[in-house]
């Protein structure tokens, strides 16, 4: 860990923000949480705490499941608690008989319009996405539709595209969080809150799939548009965190 920790805390001299992007950003999580150690070791002191009266924004002082269940109500609630609470196995297998069945319960309930059911919302909340997108294509092969297209049946519906935009993001992430990236930056302006949250959430997950997903999809790689929408520290950690050295 030698020459990880400075000769002086955040508090201390102003902030390197150079060398704050270069110590964190190109560290995996392991590595990260070593450093975190190390630093409360030498300093008596957390560097979240350090760095959150250093750096503006980025920290939240609540989980996702309180802010959803304080502020989220109705469907919206119903669906969105058990999807960031519950516990997803995300292994590979796949159950065919049981991916056929609960293809026939999907169809049920939009045949019902039965949206908000508990069955259709546990399946979505529970199920790993081997096995949703197992009973997903089931659901296509025997009744002739996507499922998205029969949650279009009302196009100003929130909750039905809460619902599509959810199927999207369980089945093929890498689509749902290049559009977000393109949305963020082909717009007039950045919007620097939704490209951050995706190259940070993403960034040791599968933001190799993202970055092939967009060049597929735009024709250009996404360090390009970054290097051109972005500037300052704020880019050279966007850079960094999707594997791209400033040269």
């Amino acid at each position: 860990m030698g020459g990880l920790v400075s000769n002086s805390s955040p508090n201390e001299m102003g902030t390197d923000e150079a060398a704050i992007i270069s110590l964190l950003a190109h560290r995996n999580i392991s590595q990260r949480s070593s450093i975190r150690q190390t630093y409360f070791e030498t300093y008596g002191e957390d560097l979240l705490k350090a760095l959150d009266s250093e750096l503006s924004g980025a920290r939240f002082k609540r989980s996702l499941e309180e802010d959803v269940a304080t502020h989220i109500t109705g469907d919206f609630r119903k669906l969105l608690v058990p999807l960031v609470s519950a516990f997803r196995y995300d292994g590979p297998e796949v159950n065919m008989r049981l991916a056929n069945s609960e293809a026939i319960i999907l169809h049920e309930k939009m045949l019902e319009k039965a949206y908000n059911h508990e069955e259709l919302i546990r399946i979505l909340t529970t199920r790993s996405k081997a096995q949703l997108s197992a009973t997903l294509n089931h659901y296509k092969d025997q009744f002739g539709i996507n499922i998205n297209k029969d949650l279009k049946t009302d196009p100003k519906d929130d909750f039905l595209a809460l619902l599509r935009t959810t199927i999207k993001c369980l089945t093929s992430p890498e689509k749902y969080f290049e559009k977000v990236i393109r949305f963020s930056i082909k717009g007039l302006g950045t919007d620097e809150e939704a490209l951050t949250r995706v190259v940070v959430t993403r960034a040791e997950v599968d933001m190799k799939c993202v970055i092939e997903e967009y060049y597929r999809r735009n024709s250009v790689p996404l360090e390009t548009d970054i290097r051109g929408d972005t500037s300052g520290d704020y880019e050279r950690m966007l850079l960094a965190l999707i594997g791209h050295h400033n040269g």
